[in-house]
């Protein structure tokens, strides 16, 4: 495995019958890619209501109503930003249980757990920071993504229940497992408001707390850890 990184900037155009202005940067991809990253970089850097589409415009070098061509307001561009940082793992959950045999659910946990870091490190300019923001979370586009956070949280819960040894689960709820456990992958968050880097020890010592916190002894999480890492690549990852 190698250390996890943001798509790098490739060059492309802004598309046909939408011309930029004088190019600014290279783009990281689709114009709606490129709009969206800017879009995190700007709302990360300087609030969600500091943020203008105008600026927005700006830093993609095209024109404010080519932006709307894509996008019809800034909420829009919210919420799709906000889903980048959940969806991706939500939308693997099923896989992975189709893919680990039941009766080793400490396999699946270690998986989500290490799709979900890999969700987190890429979404673009560390655009998880926007769930914990007081008025991105006050939106209207905030409902959408935090019913996919509460859905993945309900997944992380589960898996852990099943994981858990019976000193856990006697006194720990699923639900507040799911909360503990997801908090432990969102580390990856603040690690990355940091300047620190997640690579492959640090995308499986993520993995392997969370089996701690369900009480899984350490002799065991190395076992299960290799099995994750011959499943890993079979997953349908974006």
């Amino acid at each position: 495995m190698t250390t996890l990184t943001a798509p790098a900037p490739t060059a492309s155009t802004i598309g046909p019958g939408r011309p930029r202005h004088t190019g600014r940067r290279a783009s990281v991809g689709s114009p709606r890619d490129e709009i969206l990253d800017h879009s995190a970089r700007l709302f990360v850097d300087r609030s969600f209501s500091g943020t203008s589409t105008r600026e927005i415009a700006e830093a993609c070098g095209i024109r404010q109503a080519s932006l709307y061509y894509h996008f019809s307001s800034k909420h829009e561009i919210l919420a799709e930003l906000l889903q980048m940082s959940v969806r991706p793992s939500l939308d693997r959950v099923e896989e992975i249980e189709q893919k680990c045999a039941a009766d080793v659910p400490e396999v699946a946990l270690y998986l989500l757990a290490l799709v979900d870091v890999r969700t987190l490190v890429l979404a673009p300019h560390n655009s998880g920071l926007l769930h914990r923001m007081p008025e991105v979370r006050s939106s209207d586009a905030f409902h959408d993504a935090h019913r996919a956070l509460q859905a993945l949280t309900h997944a992380y819960g589960r898996l852990g229940s099943l994981a858990a040894s019976n000193a856990v689960t006697s006194t720990v709820e699923p639900a507040q497992l799911g909360g503990l456990l997801i908090g432990v992958v969102e580390s990856v968050i603040g690690t990355r408001a940091r300047g620190g880097q997640i690579g492959p020890a640090e995308m499986h010592a993520i993995a392997a707390s969370c089996l701690r916190v369900c009480g899984v002894p350490d002799e065991h999480i190395a076992r299960v850890a290799a099995s994750a890492e011959v499943l890993l690549p079979t997953l349908t990852l974006r």
